[in-house]
């Protein structure tokens, strides 16, 4: 019987949809609440794989003691240990996810690797989804060719961190770009607004982490259905 109820366990597994959850790994960090809700609902769904930019350790900023005793436990697991970006190959997973990161102005906005999977992800019409300031890891999407650039996110509406909140940043000075900016200047429909969808179902965007419940089901439903 326990033969039978481990392979039962391995096919159920191998048959879930693949979630690519990408983290900064640059010092400022990736928001501890965001990330926990993140992973946890993705994991009730997906086999979830986490990648950081050369598979360098997550920084973890804004802990509680809650926040801090699950991200103890979640060190001790083997899937705690992220996969080098760069080694992704974007067509084995269903839906990628960029949970709230402080850091991802610093890498993510200009990784190279993460805009290849974006492309790739869009055109195919894959569930992609980004968390407050996570939104910053699309701007690496952005091509650039012969003097022009195109982003595959002109004319969708999103959201993310607001130049309002963003110059009340103690580092606002030494900031790369500003998200709110970025967006409108490449032509994305930028809102204010929590929860905004884009004008086909995987473009769903969010900036508040409690609003994951709601992202992360529409996530899963998209791929399943």
């Amino acid at each position: 019987h326990g033969s039978h109820f481990k392979s039962r366990v391995s096919v159920s597994v191998m048959s879930r949809p693949n979630c690519l959850v990408v983290c900064s790994a640059s010092l400022e960090g990736v928001s501890a609440q965001s990330f926990i809700h993140s992973h946890t609902l993705t994991s009730s769904a997906f086999n979830v794989q986490v990648a950081t930019p050369d598979g360098q350790p997550i920084h973890f900023v804004r802990q509680d003691d809650g926040s801090r005793r699950w991200l103890n436990d979640f060190r001790g697991k083997p899937a705690s240990q992220p996969a080098r970006l760069e080694s992704i190959d974007a067509s084995v997973y269903s839906a990628l996810l960029i949970p709230s990161a402080p850091g991802a102005l610093r890498d993510l906005a200009k990784s190279q690797h993460l805009g290849w999977i974006i492309n790739s992800f869009m055109a195919e019409q894959k569930c992609v989804c980004a968390v407050g300031s996570g939104v910053a890891g699309l701007c690496s999407s952005l091509i650039k060719e012969n003097g022009s650039s195109s982003w595959c996110f002109k004319g969708i509406c999103l959201t993310g961190p607001s130049v309002n909140e963003t110059v009340r940043q103690p580092d606002f000075a030494e900031l790369p770009l500003i998200v709110e900016d970025f967006l409108k200047d490449h032509e994305a429909v930028y809102s204010e607004n929590n929860y905004v969808r884009g004008n086909f179902y995987s473009s769903s965007l969010f900036r508040n982490y409690s609003n994951m419940m709601t992202i992360t089901s529409m996530i899963i439903l998209s791929v399943i259905l």
